[in-house]
C-alpha cells in the first residue's frame, strides 16, 4: 500500500521497525545518517525520555528534508521502579535488567516523531508487560543465545523469552517491539495522507 503523498524515510537501524513498517504495507527507504548524541537527561520524567530521544534523532538527521519527504524516528524505553532501562552494554548488565523484570510488571514506552520540511508531529504509546519469574539459568541462556544488546530492557518480546516468560500484555504488542503500528498508521494518514 502506498497512498501517502510523501516519500517515507525511516531514520532507524532497528530491524524490528523496518519489519513492522514494511508489514504495514508502506513503501519507505532507510537513512540512518544522524549527528544526534543519545544521552538521557536525568531531569526528565522517565516517560518523557523516549519523546526527547525521538525528537532529538529527528532534528539530528544529517541533512535538510526535501519538500516531498517525511522522516520517521523513534525511541523505546523500558521503565521499572521509575528507572529507565536502555540497551544493555554487556552480559552482566543484561542479566541485571532481566532480574529486575522477573516476576513483575513494567512499562514500555515508545515515542515516534514524524517530520517533513515544514512541520512535525510526535506522540508516545505505553504498554504494560508482566513477566513470570525467571531463574538465572533461563536468563543466562537467553542472553547467551539471543544477545539482546540492541534492545531496551534487554529483551525482545518476539523472541524465546517472550514465549516462555511474558504472562500478560496490556496495550499494543507491537509497541513492545519498538513501533506502535496502529498509532503510526493513524498519524501518517493525518500527516501525509
Amino acid at each position: 500500500m502506498t497512498g501517502f503523498s510523501k516519500k517515507i524515510i525511516l531514520g532507524s537501524n532497528s530491524p524490528r521497525r523496518k519489519e513492522l513498517l514494511a508489514g504495514m504495507g508502506i513503501e519507505f527507504t532507510v537513512d540512518t545518517g544522524n549527528n544526534f548524541i543519545e544521552a538521557i537527561d536525568g531531569k526528565l520524567d522517565p516517560e518523557e525520555v523516549p519523546l526527547a530521544m525521538s525528537e532529538g534523532k529527528s532534528h539530528g538527521f544529517h541533512r535538510a528534508l526535501r519538500e516531498d519527504e517525511l522522516l520517521i524516528t523513534a525511541d523505546t524505553v523500558v521503565i521499572v521502579d521509575g528507572e529507565v532501562l536502555g540497551k544493555p552494554h554487556d552480559k552482566k548488565e543484561a542479566m541485571q535488567m532481566l532480574s529486575l523484570l522477573s516476576g513483575r510488571t513494567h512499562k514500555v514506552v515508545t515515542a515516534v516523531t514524524l517530520r517533513d520540511f515544514r512541520s512535525e508531529s510526535s506522540f508516545s504509546d505505553s504498554t504494560l508487560v508482566t513477566f513470570a519469574e525467571l531463574d538465572t539459568e533461563e536468563t543466562s541462556f537467553y542472553v547467551d543465545f539471543y544477545k539482546p544488546y540492541d534492545k531496551a530492557g534487554a529483551y525482545g518480546v518476539q523472541e524465546w523469552i517472550g514465549f516462555i516468560a511474558i504472562s500478560g500484555i496490556e496495550g499494543s504488542f507491537y509497541n513492545v517491539m519498538g513501533f506502535p503500528t496502529h498509532r503510526v498508521y493513524a498519524e501518517l494518514k493525518k500527516f501525509a495522507g
